[in-house]
């Protein structure tokens, strides 16, 4: 599932096409059509990203848009390919198109709607103004382990499976401590580790985590395998101490992290 980072960059990649221009909506696959027509021909005034989750505003109107596993966006200049696979929504413009697939949700929301969401989220670390003391209130009140807490969305909104290890693995902090066991110092520095790590994820358009003396390669642009600390990496060598990376699934996701980076 995208994390918040790819949301983000989405939706400045998504205003830089279609921004302030009239956009025709259409339904290839059928499953959109109602909504499509109420949106077609209506100007595109902005887009707001907010965790996992994409607001395009038409007035007093929005595209409300959800990812989930299987969602999927494609893009480009130009008239539109012709139609290939199960289109949910196509949107174009005098000089752009945008395609979207396998969407969990692609529905037409009012302001009602749209705040009812919002309502049900935490704070997203990429937003200016997140308010982290939200996002720490719900935390330190509940038993639930810290890795089952930041999958958790209406805690923090954009954090999904890697964000979730690498962060826990570069503040030292067991995935199992419970929620209300976490110190707030270490809560805080968490906070700002993961506002930096998903900010150069949207600039970079990928998730690196760890910095180059940890690598295999030090020098030149992180390869894949070098991008993470234990995300994916269950049987490998802990890239600080040697000992072998674990994994077991929390929160219906694998969760990764070291037992002697990360004690209990």
């Amino acid at each position: 599932m995208p994390e918040g980072h790819t949301i983000h960059r989405l939706a400045r990649d998504h205003s830089a096409l279609l921004r302030h221009s009239t956009v025709t909506m259409a339904s290839p696959q059928g499953r959109f059509v109602e909504g499509a027509a109420r949106l077609s021909g209506r100007t595109l005034d902005g887009i707001e990203p907010y965790g996992k989750h994409l607001f395009y505003a038409f007035g007093d109107l929005f595209l409300h848009v959800h990812l989930g596993l299987y969602g999927k966006w494609t893009a480009g200049l130009g008239p539109p390919p012709d139609v290939r696979g199960q289109v949910r929504l196509r949107m174009t413009t005098d000089s752009a198109w945008v395609d979207l697939r396998g969407a969990t949700a692609c529905e037409v929301y009012d302001r009602k709607d749209k705040a009812a969401v919002l309502a049900r989220l935490g704070p997203d670390p990429l937003r200016p103004r997140a308010d982290a003391e939200k996002a720490w209130d719900r935390l330190h009140r509940s038993r639930s382990a810290i890795g089952q807490l930041l999958m958790d969305q209406s805690v923090v909104a954009g954090i999904g499976n890697v964000y979730r290890a690498e962060v826990l693995f570069r503040s030292g902090l067991s995935p199992f401590t419970p929620g209300n066991a976490v110190p707030r110092a270490t809560w805080e520095g968490m906070w700002v580790d993961t506002r930096v790590l998903m900010r150069a994820g949207v600039k970079a358009n990928r998730i690196v985590t760890t910095v180059p003396e940890d690598r295999d390669r030090p020098t030149g642009r992180a390869t894949r395998a070098d991008s993470h600390y234990v995300y994916r990496r269950a049987g490998l060598p802990c890239r600080r101490c040697g000992t072998e990376v674990r994994t077991q699934v929390l929160a219906a996701r694998n969760l990764f992290w070291c037992p002697t980076c990360q004690p209990a």
